[in-house]
């Protein structure tokens, strides 16, 4: 055999080989190659999606929370204020309190100086008598003097 014919054998072969390739196998192959492409593509994307939902997920966190913080600090603001509004009130009325149990003495201090006024002028007033009876070694009738007694006890 010459290897003229035996090098065209070899390309017929050849020839016949990259067609039934191209016919049969090289489709598949692309097919397959572009599937897992449009596949890494739809990865890639999702990636990018979750990425940006999780940025915004984020961001939403972060709101809430600064929100969150806002109202926990206008809470205890709110809070302290009725604490100090509570400790005005009480004071307010421990105040009041106080005056009216103020009040109370005095008008109880009053009550029994005027008592006692009342008791040393009738004491005053028996002892005039007494004086007086020893003075004049006479019985003297209280009941007959008893409006003078009054009037002496009064301007005592």
């Amino acid at each position: 055999m010459d290897i003229n014919l035996t090098l065209l054998g070899q390309i017929i072969a050849f020839a016949l080989f990259v067609a039934f390739c191209l016919k049969f196998v090289w489709p598949p192959l692309i097919n397959a190659i572009q599937e897992r492409q449009g596949k890494i593509a739809d990865g890639l994307n999702a990636a990018e999606a979750a990425k940006a939902e999780l940025a915004t997920a984020q961001n939403q966190v972060q709101e809430e929370l600064n929100a969150s913080k806002a109202q926990t600090a206008q809470l205890i603001d709110q809070a302290n204020r009725r604490a100090a509004q509570l400790i005005e009130d009480a004071r307010t009325q421990a105040i009041a309190e106080g005056e009216r149990i103020r009040q109370q003495a005095r008008e109880s201090i009053d009550q029994e100086i005027n008592q006692a006024r009342e008791a040393l002028r009738s004491q005053v007033a028996a002892l005039a008598v007494s004086g007086a009876e020893k003075i004049l070694k006479a019985q003297v009738d209280q009941n007959a003097h008893a409006a003078m007694l009054t009037q002496l006890a009064a301007e005592l």
